[in-house]
This record gives C-alpha cells, structure tokens and sequence, in this order.
C-alpha cells in the first residue's frame, strides 16, 4: 500500500472515529434528555397518587379487584398498578384485561414494607417497554403495599431509532467525504516529499554529502528538509573528522613505529653492540612502547566518549575535583595543589567529567616549575585549573584543544596531544565549553564550564 493510500486511510479513519463519538455523545445526550422527561413526569404523577386519599379496591364485574383509581390521571401511554405484600397486583378498571407490569424482587420489598425507598426501572410488557416509578403507600385498611406509575416508552425509543437511523447516514456520508478529500491533499502534501525523494536518492546512488535539498517556508516539510540538510552536513562533517583522525593518528604513530622498529631491528641484530648501548636501546624502546599506549588509549577515550554509553545523573563536581586533586597530588608530588572548592551540582556522566578534570590537572602539572602551585577552584558548575608555568604563547591558544596539537615548547614533553581534546569533548557533550587564557602574573588557566546547578536544586523543585 502506498503512503498515500495509508495517509488517505488514515484520514478516513480520523474522521470515522470522530464521527462515531460525535454521533455517541449525541445519541447519549438526546436519550437521556428524553428519558428524563418521561422521568420526571411518571415520578410527579407517583407523587400525587402518594400523597392524595388513600388508595382503596373496588369489586369488579366479573368479580377481580381494580384500583380505584380515575385513568385520566397519568394520562394516554400510562399504567398504573398496586402491588399487595403477597404480589398481588391490582390495575385500574380501563386496564383489566391488561397483562399486568412484572413485579421486581426490589418492587414485593416496597409491597412488604421491607424496603421504604421510592426507587425508578424500566420494564417490559408485551413487547412494549415501560419506565417504572415504584413508591411504598397504605390502603385504605392500612396495609403496606407499593404503588407502581409507567409510562410508555414506545415513542420515546421511535424517536431515537430515528435519531439512529440519521446518525448513521450523516457518519457514513463525513467518512467518504473525508476519504475524497483526504485523497485529494495528500496528493497535494506529498509532492514536495516526492521531490525530496529525489534528492535523497541522489545523494545514495553518489554518496556526495555535500548535496543539499533546497526548502523554502516553514511549514513541517520544510522543515523535515532543513533537518535532513542538518544530518547531512552532521555526517559530512563526522566523515570529515573521522578522516582527519586517521590521518592525524597515522602520522602521529609513523614516528614511533620506525624508531621502535628500527631499535628492534639493532638489537636484533648480530653484531656486537658496545657496552651500555643495549640497555639504552632497551630504554628508548619501553619509552616508545609507552607513547604509543598512552597515543591509542587517547584514541581510545576520544572514541568513548563520543559514544557516551553512560546515562547521565547528577554528578557533585566539587567532590570529582578533590577525587582528581588526590590523584594528582600522588602522581605528582612535586607540584603543589591548592584547592578552593564549593558545593555545585552538575548533571552528566561522572566518568567523562573526572577525567576531563584528570586531564586538566595533568596538563597544569606538566607545565609547573617543581614546587611551583596549581591553583584549582570549583563554583557553579565551573572548574578552573591554573598554573605558574611559562603559559601558551599566544598564536598558540587557538589550537590546544585540537587533536594532537603539541606548541613548540611541548614537543620534547611527553604526552599525546590529546589530553585537551578530550576535554572539549567532554564540554560540548555537556552543552558547556572550555577556555584556555594567559594568567596575569604568567602562567596559564584552563576554566571548564558545564551545565551547572544551585546546590539542592533538586531538593528545592521537589
């Protein structure tokens, strides 16, 4: 089935169940209108045969009993009877003959005076269907009985059979009108789709991701372009980056691969190296064999936390900066860390934030003067780490927090060029940033700003 056979259906079928509980409520309404009217004068008419003299037999000719009772009081379409505590029932002298209105369980207690309360059914006679008013009263001889006033139904139900007859026709006829039309637009609707469809498949067939789909308005196709354009230039520029990270990591891992092969490949060899030589060469290749753990695990984290496996939850970055200040503090014990630290609420995953924070701090010791401090402050779900190093020179602050990026004065310095890449990942997958600035008094400081929280935030909207 094409999608707009399903979309005309679905219009259809819109508009039948709109139609269909239109037509109920209206049903219902009108129904219970005229019900209420009948209701309403069976249960007046009870009232004043309760309230007048009291109820008393007359013999009849043919021997029975009939309620004395004038037949011009409820009316043309009513039935009056009285019920005896043993279930007899007595009708008025025009209704002899007439099979008599069923008595209920609920109708012999009135009668018995087991049950005092005035109560309304329906009932069915002969096919007819009758709306019962039950009241308890006294005879003239002071017994307990129960004085039962029907209406007809039979005009009331005609009525609404009519009512039913013209709901149905009126519903059948919204359903095709809906159809028609909803064929008709979606014929119209669905032209720019085709359109785009178009587009789409031509951006499959050449894998260009430069393609774009031209929209105009702001209506929801357009937009549905606009946010196709969106992924479009979001997979051009992943693709981008993905490229980049290869080349990036494939020119990084050149450099150690061949002097680590090249060291191998000597100390493999057969000819007798002099002494000292070997252990140095067995150095060089544990100290290469580091960076280039240290270069993948970078890729590693990088690639993590792009995936951002972890859900996130409210995360107390107070305490995640002194969790990462003792770490630091035993991996580097000639720096000096001071801390000033207050309560902030941020909400994130606590594995890609503490090593954000690890990674700032690894970087301000690395650029210490031994002894020298590292200052490390948290307030408002924003962490500053500054040091008293030499500081970045200033061409090259736009580019510390690229991938693999090393300053001149880095380059003989361990590390892989990733460490401050991955906090601004860290920074944007948190809708925050991070900001690399020259201290004043020499040195540099790192600010990382995510999406903070007053403390007990949570506490206060509960």
């Amino acid at each position: 089935m094409s999608f707009r056979a399903r979309l005309t259906l679905v219009a259809a079928a819109a508009v039948a169940l709109a139609v269909i509980l239109a037509s109920a409520i209206v049903y219902v309404v009108v129904r219970h209108q005229m019900r209420s009217q009948v209701d309403d004068a069976v249960r007046a008419q009870a009232f004043q045969l309760a309230t007048g003299p009291p109820l008393h037999l007359e013999p009849g000719a043919n021997g029975k009993y009939y309620l004395d009772i004038h037949r011009g009081v409820v009316g043309g379409g009513g039935f009056v009877q009285l019920v005896g505590p043993r279930g007899a029932t007595f009708v008025t002298f025009e209704e002899l003959g007439s099979p008599p209105i069923p008595v209920s369980k609920e109708a012999l207690a009135v009668a018995q005076g087991k049950k005092t309360d005035q109560f309304m059914s329906d009932a069915s006679v002969s096919g007819r269907d009758f709306r019962v008013m039950t009241v308890p009263v006294q005879n003239t001889n002071g017994q307990s009985s129960a004085l039962q006033v029907a209406q007809d139904l039979t005009g009331v139900n005609h009525t609404l059979s009519k009512i039913r007859k013209i709901l149905v026709v009126i519903g059948l006829g919204g359903i095709a009108l809906a159809a028609a039309l909803g064929l008709i637009v979606s014929r119209a609707a669905l032209a720019p789709v085709r359109r785009m469809t178009g587009a789409t498949e031509k951006v499959a067939e050449t894998g260009d991701l430069s393609e774009r789909i031209e929209t105009h308005g702001a209506d929801e196709l357009s937009r549905l372009g606009a946010s196709f354009n969106a992924m479009l230039a979001a997979l051009e520029d992943s693709t981008r980056k993905q490229r980049q990270l290869v080349a990036d990591a494939s020119h990084e891992l050149r450099t150690p691969l061949t002097s680590l092969r090249t060291n191998i490949e000597v100390l493999a060899g057969e000819r007798t190296l002099p002494p000292g030589e070997r252990e140095r060469l067995l150095h060089d290749v544990i100290e290469q064999l580091g960076e280039m753990t240290t270069l993948i695990a970078g890729l590693i984290e990088l690639a993590r936390a792009e995936e951002q496996p972890d859900e996130p939850e409210d995360v107390r970055l107070d305490l995640v900066a002194a969790d990462a200040v003792e770490r630091a503090r035993r991996n580097q014990p000639g720096v000096e860390f001071e801390t000033d630290l207050h309560e902030s609420l941020v909400h994130g995953v606590p594995s890609t934030i503490e090593r954000a924070v690890a990674n700032l701090l690894d970087n301000a010791a690395k650029w210490s003067p031994p002894g020298g401090p590292v200052e490390v402050g948290v307030r408002g779900g924003t962490v500053t780490v500054r040091d008293h190093g030499p500081g970045i020179a200033q061409e090259d602050l736009p580019y510390v927090f690229d991938r693999f990026y090393r300053a001149r004065s880095a380059r003989g310095l361990p590390g892989s060029g990733l460490g401050l890449a991955i906090v601004r990942q860290v920074a944007e997958a948190h809708g925050g940033e991070v900001v690399a600035e020259r201290a004043h008094g020499g040195g540099t400081q790192m600010t990382l700003r995510l999406n903070g929280r007053p403390p007990h935030a949570a506490d206060d909207g509960s």
